[in-house]
């Protein structure tokens, strides 16, 4: 007799289902097939359960990588990227914090600035979202979280500077995934990008006197690389007691790529040569290494820091 619970062959689907199709297949298995008193159900040897037939072209990944460059004897970047799965009650939430932070001060003064603006905004994520979720907390708002885990990290590297009697700072551009939704907090002029089927998209503002002029229309963004003020700062973490932090939120929904990057990037090499670059591999740590090679092969003037990550798309998706 014919396993009723296996599809035919001529029902076998020969392209990723959508949603409402896994939910009809798994609605179909629970009328075939009815509890056994233990509460298990019964399948067939050859049946194959309908979401083993999506196919993934790239999952949430993510890589961070930072090189000296080619003139810069020390390294004052810091970055960081981490994925996680956080259990909730119903469904589990996936979450990734990213983050770069390009220091400023000398030796010893903006390795350390950009190394305290890091954990600190790890340490804010971790103790007001992440424990509390896993201990199935309330959801905080994720806004007033990103914007005071970098106020946070102002307040700790200009303790750290009045105490050492230095003028450390550091940029500071930090991302929060969840779901389908990202969180911004952004000072200084190290960037977010997404990658949309327009292309590249800068999320962030530099905070700088160039990114000043252009949004002022004074100025065209093709011009800033080579503007010879284009290194100015006028807002940065840990060089005044107080900062106003920029809140950027974006719907994920047709986003493939993150990118973030330090100006030792995007000064460097073109949004043109980043989507390429996103386009030669699935996997965000080649895309680091293709980025950075750029970079240095285009002078490496600065330190670069990168973080890519990869967004989960399906084959229908492509």
């Amino acid at each position: 007799m014919p396993d009723e619970t296996a599809p035919s062959s001529d029902e076998t689907p020969t392209e990723p289902m959508s949603l409402a199709a896994i939910e009809a297949e798994r609605q179909r298995q629970l009328r075939l097939t009815p509890p056994d008193e233990d509460g298990t159900r019964q399948i067939g040897q050859n049946y194959q359960p309908a979401l083993t037939l999506l196919r993934s072209v790239q999952g949430f990944a993510a890589a961070a990588l930072r090189d000296i460059g080619r003139v810069r004897e020390v390294n004052q970047d810091c970055t960081l990227a981490m994925i996680m799965t956080l259990p909730r009650e119903g469904s589990d939430v996936p979450v990734g914090l990213f983050v770069v932070a390009d220091g400023m001060g000398g030796h010893q003064g903006g390795e350390v600035a950009s190394r305290l603006a890091v954990q600190t905004v790890l340490t804010g994520v971790l103790e007001r979202l992440v424990l509390p979720v896993i201990e199935d907390g309330i959801l905080e708002a994720l806004q007033p979280l990103m914007i005071e885990a970098v106020q946070e990290a102002n307040a700790a590297i200009w303790r750290e500077a009045q105490a050492l009697g230095s003028d450390m700072g550091t940029t500071c551009t930090a991302a929060l995934v969840i779901g389908h939704g990202l969180y911004v907090a952004h000072v200084g002029d190290s960037r977010c990008y997404v990658y949309e089927p327009g292309g590249l998209r800068q999320l962030t503002t530099d905070h700088s006197t160039v990114g000043r002029l252009i949004t002022l229309g004074q100025l065209n963004p093709d011009e800033a690389r080579d503007h010879p003020l284009r290194n100015q700062l006028y807002r940065t973490v840990g060089q005044q007691p107080q900062i106003v932090v920029d809140f950027v939120y974006h719907q994920l929904n047709n986003c493939s790529h993150i990118v973030l990057c330090s100006d030792g990037l995007w000064s460097m090499v073109d949004e043109k040569a980043i989507e390429q670059a996103l386009q030669h591999s699935p996997w965000p740590h080649d895309v680091c290494r293709e980025l950075i090679a750029l970079a240095n092969l285009a002078g490496g003037d600065d330190n670069i820091s990168v973080v890519v990550v990869s967004l989960p798309l399906d084959e229908g998706q492509r």
